[in-house]
């Protein structure tokens, strides 16, 4: 559900950020307007960036090699961290670039009901995105709030979309400010300022996803909540208590969970043998996503209180 809901959506604005950025660009050559422009290159960037987390979602699906023998379903975190990249650079810094040198040039706008019909359009077509994103981000959300999706989901491209089409949406009413202000004032300052606005705004948008992908990507463990449901799967039979345990997402769909347990003294091998595999199964069974168990059976050699 998670690989299929997050490439409806990325689908979804890769289809909406190609038309936009055709119609921004038009938009530009016609009237001039640096926000326009801006926003073009931001939607290029976008559409860019829907085909990098595709390509990424591709390759993770690789089967396991000797080289790499967990697999490679961490390829989705790089290609994630790669498009927080793009959106920095190619978004942000542009647009900055291109705001503060319309606010030394002064150009005047032309043809600006163009523009204003091009942006409201745009954010027609990036609600529809947005809205895609946040239908199929509903069911991995749960009960946290949106801040806590993005900041603990596993599965890097919902996220991705979700604050670059919130980013898309922003940007475009911030473009269509400026554009506004500049024709009801005379003045093209605006743009200018708008432009600007539209840059900080992806900075932002950036950095944000930039430190998740790079968490993501040298490698998280299970949450507080997943990580107690895998002890007490494991705390069963003839298994004591667990006496250390680690995991690492290998991918967005694999958990890896590595534990020394603690077994009852002098069980024979073949018991021992079956508690492991009955612990792998209990694990397996609570957490579907726990798919690389190594437990290591030991004796608690925890020293008695008193």
């Amino acid at each position: 559900m998670a690989a299929s809901g997050g490439t409806r959506a990325i689908v979804a604005a890769l289809i909406a950020n190609a038309g936009i950025a055709l119609a921004k660009f038009i938009g530009y050559l016609i009237t001039g307007s640096s926000s326009m422009l801006a926003e073009a290159v931001h939607s290029v960037a976008d559409t860019s960036n829907q085909g990098l987390l595709l390509l990424g979602g591709r390759t993770a699906r690789r089967a396991a090699t000797p080289e790499h023998p967990f697999g490679y379903g961490r390829d989705r975190y790089f290609y994630s961290f790669v498009v927080a990249l793009l959106l920095f650079t190619l978004g942000s810094v542009f647009a900055l670039y291109e705001g503060i040198h319309k606010l030394e040039s002064h150009e005047p706008l032309t043809s600006p009901i163009v523009a204003v019909g091009i942006l409201v359009v745009a954010i027609a077509l990036e609600g529809y995105s947005f809205r895609t994103a946040v239908h199929e981000s509903r069911p991995l959300k749960g009960d946290s709030t949106w801040w806590q999706f993005i900041r603990q989901s596993k599965v890097p491209e919902l996220p991705v979309v979700l604050l670059e089409d919130l980013g898309a949406l922003t940007g475009l009413v911030l473009a269509l400010f400026g554009v506004g202000l500049s024709v009801l004032t005379g003045d093209p300052v605006w743009d200018a300022i708008g432009t600007i606005c539209i840059g900080l705004l992806l900075g932002v948008i950036a950095i944000i996803l930039i430190i998740e992908m790079k968490s993501l990507l040298i490698g998280e463990g299970a949450a507080p909540p997943v990580l107690s449901d895998i002890v007490q799967a494991i705390e069963a039979g003839e298994v004591q208590r667990v006496i250390h345990i680690k995991t690492q997402y290998l991918g967005p769909d694999e958990l890896l969970v590595a534990a020394k347990i603690a077994l009852e003294p002098g069980l024979p091998l073949a018991t021992v043998a079956a508690a492991i595999d009955a612990a792998e199964a209990r694990i397996r069974e609570r957490v579907p996503v726990a798919r690389a168990i190594y437990l290591e059976p030991d004796l608690d050699r925890t020293p008695v209180a008193g």
